[in-house]
C-alpha cells in the first residue's frame, strides 16, 4: 500500500513539473508520463492527450494543437517502438490471436498502427491534429473478420459525440477558415457507448456529459487500467470552462464532475486509486476531482443567492464570490479569465431561471 501511494506521489511531482508554464507549457515539446498499464499521457501540444499502446494498436484520446502535430507523432511512435522492442512473444489477448492484426503489424505499417482517435469535445485545442494523425494510421477488423476495410483502411477511426460533428461540419463563422473533411469524426454517437471488443487488454467506455464544458463532452474510461481521460470537464489550471456557444452550463459541469467521481475509487483515504487524466495542468486522483467538483458548487451557489437578491452581474463581479479560490485557480489575463468565468456561471444560471 505504502509504495503505491509512493508512486502516485511521485507521478503527481512529475505531472506537476510538466504542466508548468516553464516546461510543458512553454518550451515547444511534448512530454510522456506512463500512468497506469497501457496508458501514457502527453503533455505540451495544447489540451493533453491520452494514449493507450499495446498488442491491438494504438488508441488517443484527443489530438492537440494542429502545429504541434508532428511532435504528437514523434511521441507516439517513440511508444510504438519501445512496445516493439519489448517483444510480443505472449500473445493472449483477443484481437491478436483472433484476427488478422498481427499480420498487418508485420508488413510495412507502423508497428502499433494508430487505429482510434476519440474527441472529447470540440475545441482546436483537442481537435488540431485530427486530420494528419487518423492519416498516419489504420482502420483494422477485429474480433474473427480477416483483413482490413477497404473503404477505410487508410485512416485510424475517429470517435465523437454526434454534436462535436455537427459543430466541426456547421459553416464557418466569418473569416474562419472551415474544418477539413478527413478531420471530420468518421463515427458517432447519441447516448453513452463502448467499443465492441477489449483494446489492449481492457474494455473502454465513452460517456456523454450533455451541457456540461460544452454540448458534445465525452469522458473516456479504461476500465482495466482504471483511467478516466476528462476532456476539458476537469482541468487543474484554471477555473472550468463554460462554453456557453457551445451548449455548456454550470449545473451540467457539476453533473459531470459528480459522474467522474462516480466512476472512480479512491485506494486509500481519497487518495490513489482511480487515476484522472485532466484535459490540461497534472494527472490527478479522486481527491482533486472532488477539491475542484466543490469548489465549482460553492461558487456556483454563492452566484446563485446574489441573483436571488437581484444582484446585476457587475454588481456579482464586483462582490468577488471566487475570491477565497483565486490564488489557485483565477487569472485577471489569458484565454478565460476569473470575471469570465464569473460571467459564465451567471449568464447559465440566468438561462435556466
Amino acid at each position: 500500500m505504502k509504495r503505491n501511494l509512493m508512486h502516485v506521489a511521485l507521478a503527481a511531482l512529475v505531472l506537476t513539473a510538466l504542466a508548468s508554464p516553464g516546461i510543458a507549457q512553454g518550451d515547444g515539446d511534448v512530454h510522456i508520463l506512463h500512468v497506469r498499464g497501457p496508458i501514457y499521457m502527453l503533455v505540451g501540444a495544447g489540451g493533453n492527450i491520452t494514449v493507450s499502446v499495446g498488442p491491438d494498436g494504438v488508441l488517443m484520446v484527443d489530438t492537440g494543437l494542429a502545429n504541434m502535430t508532428d511532435k504528437v507523432l514523434a511521441a507516439v511512435r517513440q511508444l510504438q517502438r519501445e512496445l516493439a522492442t519489448n517483444g510480443l512473444t505472449d500473445l493472449h489477448w483477443g484481437s491478436e490471436t483472433r484476427s488478422a492484426v498481427r499480420t498487418i503489424l508485420d508488413t510495412n505499417a507502423p508497428v502499433k498502427p494508430i487505429r482510434y482517435i476519440i474527441n472529447t469535445h470540440v475545441h482546436t485545442d483537442h481537435i488540431g491534429g485530427n486530420e494528419k494523425i487518423a492519416k498516419s494510421g489504420k482502420t483494422l477488423t477485429g474480433g474473427n473478420v480477416a483483413g482490413q476495410l477497404a473503404d477505410a483502411a487508410d485512416g485510424a477511426a475517429i470517435i465523437a459525440q454526434q454534436a462535436v460533428l455537427d459543430r466541426m461540419s456547421a459553416k464557418p463563422a466569418a473569416n474562419q477558415p472551415a474544418i477539413p473533411f478527413d478531420a471530420l469524426p468518421t463515427d458517432t454517437y447519441h447516448a453513452d457507448m463502448k467499443l465492441s471488443h477489449f483494446f489492449n487488454g481492457e474494455g473502454i467506455q465513452i460517456l456523454h456529459e450533455p451541457a456540461a464544458h460544452t454540448d458534445g463532452d465525452s469522458l473516456v474510461y479504461f476500465r482495466g487500467s482504471d483511467v478516466i481521460s476528462t476532456g476539458d470537464i476537469f482541468v487543474t489550471t484554471s477555473y472550468p470552462l463554460i462554453d456557453l456557444q457551445r451548449g455548456g452550463s454550470i449545473n451540467g459541469e457539476i453533473d459531470a464532475l459528480n459522474r467522474i467521481l462516480d466512476l472512480s475509487i479512491a485506494e486509500f483515504r481519497s487518495e490513489g486509486g482511480t487515476m484522472v487524466i485532466p484535459g490540461h495542468g497534472r494527472l490527478g486522483d479522486s481527491a482533486d476531482v472532488a477539491y475542484y467538483r466543490d469548489m465549482v458548487t460553492v461558487i456556483r451557489d454563492r452566484i446563485l443567492d446574489m441573483m436571488k437578491r437581484d444582484m446585476t452581474l457587475d454588481q456579482v463581479k464586483a462582490a468577488k464570490p471566487t475570491l477565497d479560490y483565486d490564488p489557485r485557480y483565477g487569472s485577471t489575463t489569458g484565454f478565460w479569465t476569473t470575471d469570465m468565468f464569473i460571467e459564465a456561471v451567471y449568464r447559465s444560471l440566468s438561462q435556466r431561471k
